[in-house]
C-alpha cells in the first residue's frame, strides 16, 4: 500500500475574507476527500518581515526557516494566488523571496531554490473581476519556473468570486468544483511521476 501524497496549499492573501483563502479552504477539502496528505497553511501564521538583506545578515527568521522546511518537504503544492494591480500580491512574492534566500551561515540551508527545486505547484486564483484573477497568475508562473518549480499545465481562475462561494464557504457551481479538481489531479498525477 502506498503512502498519501503530500500536498501543500496556501493562499497569497490573509484578508480575512479573502476568496482565495476560501478557495484554499476548498481545494485542500477536495484534495483530503481524494486521499491526499494536505498540509493548508495560513501566511499570516508565519512572522515574516519584509525582505531585507541587512536583516537577514542579522540572521534569518526563526519562521522563514520553518516555513523553508514546510515547502521542502512537501513534493506537491497548491498557490491561491490574489491580483492585485495586476499581478500577484506583495505578500505572495515577500515569502517566495524569503524562503528562496540562501542561508549562508547553515549548511543544509545553502542551497536558496532547496525548498522549491522539483516541486509541482498547481495555481489557482479568484477575484471579483470577470478574469478571475488570470493576470496574477501569468506572472506568478514565470517566478515559480524561475525558482526551479514544475508548473502544472492546467489552472482555474474563479470570476465573479464575491458570488461563488456560500455562507460555510463552499462553491456551489459544479463546474467550478470540477476545474479546481482537475487542478488537483494533475498536480498529483505529475508529482507521483516525478517521484517514480
Amino acid at each position: 500500500m502506498t503512502a498519501p501524497q503530500k500536498l501543500l496549499i496556501f493562499a497569497g492573501s490573509t484578508r480575512q475574507n479573502s476568496y482565495n483563502r476560501k478557495l484554499a479552504h476548498v481545494a485542500a477539502a477536495l484534495a483530503r476527500a481524494g486521499g491526499a496528505e494536505v498540509t493548508h497553511i495560513e501566511l499570516a501564521d508565519f512572522d515574516i518581515p519584509m525582505y531585507n538583506a541587512d536583516l537577514e545578515a542579522k540572521g534569518t527568521p526563526a519562521d522563514v526557516m520553518k516555513l523553508k522546511q514546510v515547502m521542502y518537504e512537501h513534493p506537491a503544492w497548491i498557490i491561491c494566488s490574489p491580483e492585485y494591480n495586476g499581478s500577484y500580491t506583495a505578500l505572495l512574492k515577500n515569502t517566495i523571496d524569503w524562503v528562496s534566500s540562501p542561508v549562508k551561515s547553515d549548511p543544509a540551508w545553502h542551497e536558496g531554490f532547496k525548498s522549491f527545486t522539483g516541486k509541482v505547484v498547481g495555481v489557482l486564483s479568484a477575484s471579483p473581476g470577470a478574469l478571475g484573477g488570470l493576470r496574477s497568475q501569468s506572472h506568478l508562473v514565470p517566478l515559480l519556473l524561475n525558482a526551479q518549480c514544475w508548473v502544472a499545465p492546467t489552472a482555474f481562475a474563479l470570476g465573479r468570486a464575491a458570488d461563488a462561494f456560500d455562507v460555510d464557504g463552499k462553491m456551489g457551481n459544479e463546474a467550478h468544483v470540477k476545474n479546481v479538481q482537475a487542478v488537483i489531479d494533475q498536480v498529483l498525477f505529475a508529482s507521483a511521476r516525478l517521484a517514480a
